[in-house]
């Protein structure tokens, strides 16, 4: 085997290294943006040669673009596809956020790019008009007379109390929370079956 076939350190270039190089930008993008982080550091990270990473991608923003597209594909499974709730528990659900949790990765990507035209920007943007649609439909799977409306509403909510977080340190999703119970009961309905006496998620969760 030659030089050329291992990467720093002497590892093989092996099957894994496409993994490895999307687990590097996923780390490294994510701690110091994706601006600052360039393919030297990606490959050593990962372990690869340059040469073995431009043969899984073509340059820098095709590997962004695919840290985007399979960072979460189900869209918030976690939150939307649980049975033990009632769909305005799980709208609520979506609220339930660790204050530790970084910023959202397709808010950071966008904001980054400056490039509404980069691959990365049209995931950001679908997958944003995902999270409103999934909230939409839940909307509606639990009443609401308007669900489109209410679902832009949250997701609004989710992203402000994100970068919210961010930007002063401190947790602002409990009164993002706060404010959602009320669109949610205000858009919502009250049915005898409502379980409007459920407690709004509270930070620390």
């Amino acid at each position: 085997m030659t030089e050329l076939e291992k990467g720093p350190k002497g590892r093989r270039r092996g099957r894994g290294a496409r993994e490895r190089i999307l687990s590097a930008s996923q780390q490294l993008f994510r701690e110091q943006g994706i601006n600052p982080t360039g393919m030297d550091q990606l490959c050593a990270v990962a372990q690869v040669s340059k040469r073995t990473a431009y043969q899984h991608f073509t340059g820098k923003d095709e590997l962004v673009a695919e840290y985007l597209r399979r960072f979460d594909p189900s869209v918030l499974s976690g939150v939307f596809d649980r049975t033990d709730l009632t769909p305005r528990e799980r709208l609520l659900a979506a609220f339930d956020v660790p204050a530790t949790t970084p910023l959202c990765p397709y808010i950071g990507a966008a904001v980054e790019l400056h490039d509404p035209e980069h691959p990365a920007s049209q995931y950001a943007r679908d997958y944003k008009k995902a999270v409103a649609a999934r909230l939409a439909d839940t909307a509606r799977e639990a009443g609401a007379a308007d669900p489109e409306q209410l679902g832009e509403q949250l997701a609004l909510l989710i992203d402000g109390a994100a970068a919210r977080t961010r930007v002063l340190n401190a947790d602002a999703f409990p009164t993002a929370a706060a404010i959602a119970a009320v669109l949610i009961d205000n858009a919502i309905p009250a049915t005898a079956d409502d379980d409007r006496r459920r407690e709004i998620p509270a930070a620390g969760r």
